[in-house]
């Protein structure tokens, strides 16, 4: 054992202590030098005739029994020269205390790791290498998470060299604090990042699919439509893949960041001199940057991009708490409330009207040079197909309350004339009793009023605030084909069953209907293709249809290939509408067709508008002839003179239009 081994316990110069008898082992060679006189501190005799054992420290063996078991002290300098560490009889510091080495570091803490064992004592320069290494990668971590932007667009080298005040903040914190809560505080702070980190890359999935950020009050429930989304379109087994991947991943993002922080707080800690000193001038820099506006790329380098998000997300918090208050007093008032059911719709008594939704039918489609050609094409088609047959149809726009999806938002602002632009207001006014326009259909009983919804796949509680007295939902519309994506049967198919399950009939009233149409749905990919009417049957004759499809995987991650592809989807559901209504429509239709929303933001471009076509078609021009005024443009392609409407007002023009009376 080195003479360093016991070199903490100076012998005691002011009393004597009887020696123990010297054990044979221990026993010094003949010639060895006399025994140290008193006061001389232990191991500073010659070490070429000093024996390597504790006997020779001076210590007592009692002294040599407590020290067994206990682990090598470590020095406080990384700098210190080896023959130093190993008690050189040279070194004037070999006798003296651990904790009053002088080499020590000035800002040293005693937070130092454990001595290299294992591998690291055996390949030093590797050892420091990968200990580096880790540090910088953590720093790095904690740099993105506090740099990080939340929209891809802002994704640019210039956001990322940029100086935070957060991360000068905490290190001040961090370097005040004594071990215990320094370790607290690293902690927290990394679970803050963590959710910092998690919160922005859910604002750039909503921000890319739904034009909006992620708001944590409302928005946790589409996490189920999502997992609903991804069985449709990958299978059970699929879904399962991804939502075990997703939450391995935040699982990984938090234990990184606390893991990053923690590291970085114990460096800190071991060199709190020059931490202090840097953290000063870090400090100084970034109020000299922010006071003069310093820039780089076009990027402000003093950054508190962090702090600013976090708030942002306060703010939101609470003017959602806000809006749902808000919103329910103004649910509660409907200019059409008590208008008796002799005095709504009076105008379009005996008429068949169908109100058609196309899912993602969008401005997008009739404008962008990639989709427009064939949109643009099969609207003129139609609407000289239409005229041909006797019907005339006018074209507008109307600014919906969603984008990307969540198609019932859509739905909901145009039947209910109330801008429903979250799950909350969704909640809300499907509870209550609001007048909706389908509602009104029902309300007069001069209609049976109908849904055709093959996008609902299980109960839908919310038929009859739509006033609908009968819904077919997918389950209840015959289908034997396969599946088309996540689209549950063509819309080909579901204007069939209409016709068979409802307007084929014999009844005694006319019909209203509700119909959504879903084949225009993303991914896009496989696509139906139109067949002759009577080859629809039961579905079966689409399974080959779908077989020789696209992959949705060759197409919507490619930017050209989507756009392609959502273009052909909405020719499609154009034509399987428009076509139904040539073939089995007669004098007494109307049809009320729509956009729900926008594609999402991979198709329709980044800040698109939220702008839909709506057109009316029907075959008593007096219909028409009520809306003259709206300026609508002829045909079903509105141009650019056509008005822009709030998807909300719609409710009320029509309602109006076409002979109801208002009353509060």
């Amino acid at each position: 054992m080195s003479s360093t081994t016991n070199s903490h316990q100076l012998p005691d110069t002011d009393r004597a202590t009887p020696e123990e008898p010297a054990t044979p082992e221990a026993l010094p060679p003949a010639d060895s030098t006399p025994t140290e006189k008193p006061g001389t501190p232990a191991g500073t005799t010659d070490a070429a005739t000093a024996e390597p054992d504790a006997s020779a420290d001076g210590g007592a063996t009692s002294a040599e029994s407590e020290a067994e078991g206990e682990h090598e002290v470590e020095a406080e300098d990384e700098n210190v020269p080896t023959d130093d560490l190993k008690g050189s009889p040279n070194s004037p510091d070999t006798g003296l205390p651990d904790d009053k080495d002088p080499s020590a570091d000035d800002g040293a803490v005693g937070d130092e790791p454990p001595a290299p064992k294992g591998w690291r004592a055996k390949y030093p320069v590797a050892a420091r290498t990968v200990t580096w290494t880790i540090t910088v990668l953590a720093a790095l971590l904690v740099l993105f998470a506090l740099l990080m932007p939340n929209e891809i667009d802002r994704f640019r080298p210039g956001v990322f060299f940029r100086l935070p005040v957060e991360a000068i903040f905490g290190a001040a914190v961090l370097m005040v604090l004594p071990k215990t809560l320094r370790l607290v505080a690293a902690v927290l702070a990394g679970l803050g990042l963590g959710a910092l980190t998690v919160l922005n890359l859910l604002d750039l999935g909503f921000n890319e699919f739904l034009g909006r950020g992620f708001n944590v009050v409302l928005d946790w429930i589409l996490f189920d439509d999502a997992r609903t989304y991804l069985e449709d379109s990958m299978g059970k087994a699929g879904a399962v893949g991804v939502v075990i991947a997703v939450i391995a991943l935040v699982v990984a993002v938090f234990a990184l960041m606390v893991l990053s922080v923690v590291r970085l707080a114990n460096l800190l800690a071991r060199h709190s001199g020059r931490a202090t000193r840097a953290t000063l001038i870090a400090g100084t820099v970034w109020v000299a940057c922010s006071a003069l506006g310093v820039q780089f790329t076009g990027v402000q380098f003093a950054s508190r991009s962090a702090a600013g998000a976090v708030q942002n997300r306060v703010d939101r918090v609470q003017a959602t708490l806000k809006d749902e208050a808000e919103f329910a007093k103004v649910a509660k008032k409907d200019t059409f409330a008590n208008t008796p059911a002799d005095q709504l719709l009076t105008d379009l008594r005996g008429k068949d009207v169908i109100f058609g939704f196309i899912e993602s039918y969008g401005r997008s489609a009739i404008e962008d040079p990639v989709m427009a050609p064939g949109v643009d094409a099969t609207l003129t088609d139609k609407t000289e197909e239409l005229s041909k047959a006797g019907y005339s149809a006018k074209s507008g726009w109307l600014t919906s309350a969603t984008y990307g999806g969540s198609s019932w938002l859509g739905h909901s602002t145009f039947l209910s004339g109330l801008w429903i632009s979250n799950q909350a207001r969704y909640r809300t006014v499907t509870a209550g009793e609001h007048l909706t326009l389908t509602g009104a259909f029902q309300r007069t009983g001069a209609w049976r009023t109908v849904g055709i919804m093959p996008g609902v796949q299980k109960n839908w509680p919310e038929a009859s605030f739509y006033g609908l007295d009968n819904v077919y939902d997918s389950r209840e519309l015959g289908y034997e084909g396969p599946k088309f994506s996540w689209s549950t049967m063509p819309d080909q198919y579901a204007l069939s069953a209409y016709q068979r399950l409802e307007h084929g009939k014999k009844r005694d009233k006319p019909l209203m209907s509700e119909i959504i149409l879903t084949s225009s749905h993303q991914p896009w990919a496989p696509i139906p293709k139109t067949i002759p009417w009577d080859e629809v049957g039961d579905g079966s004759v689409y399974k080959d249809i779908q077989k020789d499809g696209k992959k949705a995987s060759d197409v919507f991650y490619d930017s050209t290939k989507v756009k392609e592809e959502y273009g052909k989807s909405i020719e499609y559901s154009v034509t399987s509408l428009i076509d139904y209504v040539v073939k089995y429509g007669n004098k007494n239709t109307v049809l009320v067709f729509l956009g729900d929303h926008q594609p999402l933001a991979r198709v329709s471009g980044n800040h698109a508008s939220r702008d839909v076509p709506i057109s009316i078609v029907a075959h008593d021009k007096s219909v028409l002839d009520k809306i003259d005024d709206w300026g609508w443009t002829e045909g079903l392609k509105p141009d650019d003179t056509a008005p822009v409407w709030r998807m909300d007002s719609f409710r009320d023009r029509f309602l109006t239009a076409y002979g109801s009376t208002p009353r509060p």
